[in-house]
């Protein structure tokens, strides 16, 4: 277990903090997880988002705050992106801090071989490795602390042992929280003693404030659609205020972003549950169901089989596929790459 230590360090005066839900950067063209965007560009996409985001924090004073998944692989390969995106990162008129999400890391907690590293290392972020103290700053007179747990760590049920002298705590979490009711492998909400706002990353989709125990949990969403079940979802920063409000600054966006050629099919961004998923007739097998995802042929092919892998997985989350079968479809599924391709 890692030992809990006060956190000692010189506190940053600001105007407030700029919380970033998951910007999943990425060099690779539209692929799997992207594979309706219709993007030209989509680094310079999420980059450009990023850079109206460090812009409006620089102008207005506020700490960029990241709630994980800076990466959307945690190997970016593209050395290139990497440090454009450094360089912007740097360009903060502060330090910005962040959490560790499920895509930033190859194992359990975050290492050199992980590219969010590359960023800390390279003085781009202050990163938090383990769950505990991340950082302080001084908001309108008042001490606010930031405390976080990256994914896959266990969130505190009480924060006061990391911050005793703090006016006010904020937790960060990168994790599946049953904001709406629970669903298989969520975590239910929990109070944090000494905890004021937990502000949550990985699920994609803005939900409302619950107030639990004491601690007001938040997930403001992703800054980037990557599924059409966020179609409607407005990607924003939330701005924590001196006043102590929460304001929303939306992103500019293009709207229609997805290609919605054909049928709409399943898919489902982290911590949704499917609307209207239909059952499973009687008598069929899920080996047999699973490959019936032919709909996403409509919609144009991909060099990597993309859309049909999206359809795949969707079907997976919403029928809890065994792993087995999973095996089988999976396997059927890469042997018939080639053929894609080359039609």
């Amino acid at each position: 277990m890692h030992e809990v230590e006060p956190l000692v360090m010189t506190m940053r005066e600001c105007a407030g903090l700029a919380f970033i839900g998951d910007p999943h950067v990425c060099s690779l063209k539209p692929g799997y997880r992207f594979g309706r965007r219709t993007d030209k560009d989509y680094p310079e996409t999420i980059l450009g988002k990023l850079r109206f985001v460090i812009g409006h924090c620089n102008e207005h004073r506020l700490v960029p705050v990241f709630l994980g998944d800076m990466y959307d692989n945690s190997v970016e390969p593209d050395e290139a992106l990497k440090t454009r995106l450094l360089r912007l990162l740097k360009s903060s008129w502060t330090q910005p801090i962040s959490n560790v999400g499920n895509h930033d890391i190859k194992n359990q907690i975050l290492t050199d071989g992980d590219s969010l590293k590359y960023l800390e290392e390279g003085g781009g972020l202050r990163v938090a490795v383990y769950s505990g103290a991340l950082d302080t700053f001084v908001i309108g007179g008042k001490t606010v602390a930031v405390g976080a747990t990256p994914y896959g760590q266990e969130i505190p049920t009480d924060a006061r042992q990391y911050f005793p002298n703090a006016d006010t705590v904020i937790w960060l979490t990168h994790h599946d929280l049953a904001f709406e009711g629970a669903y298989p492998g969520s975590q239910d909400l929990h109070g944090i003693k000494g905890c004021r706002l937990a502000v949550n990353g990985h699920m994609h989709i803005a939900k409302p404030l619950r107030p639990v125990g004491g601690t007001t949990w938040f997930n403001p969403g992703n800054i980037v659609r990557q599924a059409v079940d966020a179609i409607e979802h407005e990607p924003a920063i939330t701005v924590l205020t001196e006043e102590g409000r929460l304001k929303k600054v939306v992103i500019p966006h293009e709207k229609a972003v997805f290609d919605l050629t054909g049928k709409l099919i399943d898919s489902i961004s982290p911590g949704e549950i499917p609307k209207d998923a239909p059952a499973e007739e009687q008598g069929e097998s899920a080996f047999v169901n699973l490959l019936q995802v032919n709909s996403s042929m409509e919609m144009g092919k991909t060099q990597d089989g993309s859309i049909l892998m999206e359809d795949i997985q969707a079907k997976f989350k919403r029928d809890n596929t065994n792993d087995y079968v999973k095996s089988i479809v999976l396997s059927v599924h890469r042997r018939s790459l080639p053929a894609m391709e080359a039609a």
